[in-house]
């Protein structure tokens, strides 16, 4: 599946000339994010919780302990929406109207499904090597109890669509001759810092590669 395939629900209502329709954007954005954020109604009152994740070809697995409300009502089978948006930059325009951001994000839509036994390992997996590369063979696994408080779940993304806005600011044409007004872009990075190791270690611990590599794009 190249495409993603618009339903009532993931069809852009404003501004669709930003609606991206690769299924590859939807895997850069996702990708390129640390944190989603899981919408649902729990208690007839509407949630958005964040949470981290990670994705294994057309499924998205995201993970949480055992006594979360919130992960309980999602694997009962209702519909939840998920969403991860990247922010670029900050748009100044000569008019306040016209600011805005350049951004790309993701929205999933679907029913989420407890996983287990093999797969719920996979979906561990997958969120542990979406965040932090390489520890899942580097740490101690999980054990049997630590296994048995987490939950996993499986969202499948083949409800989703990607807006996206980027470049210089739109202007009004009665604006464009004010140029006492600043207008342009600043841009925002999400970087990473070196590693502080924790006081508990030997003064000459060497940092894995596997830490001393971990990038964002």
């Amino acid at each position: 599946m190249s495409t993603l395939s618009p339903t009532p629900r993931s069809t852009l209502t404003r501004k669709k000339d930003r609606a991206a329709t690769d299924r590859e954007r939807l895997y850069e954005v996702l990708d390129g994010g640390l944190i989603c954020h899981l919408g649902l109604v729990l208690h007839g009152s509407p949630v958005v919780l964040p949470t981290g994740y990670g994705r294994e070809g057309d499924t998205l697995y995201f993970h949480g302990s055992t006594g979360a409300g919130n992960l309980r009502e999602a694997a009962r089978g209702i519909d939840v929406c998920v969403t991860v948006t990247l922010l670029d930059g900050l748009v100044y325009a000569r008019s306040l109207n016209n600011h805005s951001m350049n951004y790309r994000s993701a929205v999933v839509h679907g029913t989420a499904r407890l996983v287990t036994g093999e797969e719920k390992m996979h979906g561990l997996r997958a969120v542990t090597e979406h965040l932090t590369p390489g520890s899942w063979d580097h740490a101690r696994a999980v054990n049997a109890k630590e296994l048995a408080s987490v939950s996993v779940l499986a969202l499948d993304l083949s409800e989703a669509s990607v807006k996206i806005r980027s470049g210089e600011p739109i202007e009004e044409p009665e604006d464009l001759d004010s140029h006492d007004i600043w207008a342009g872009v600043v841009p925002v990075r999400t970087t990473l810092g070196e590693p502080v190791p924790a006081p508990y270690l030997p003064a000459d611990a060497p940092v894995p590669a596997h830490v001393l590599d971990r990038k964002l794009s």
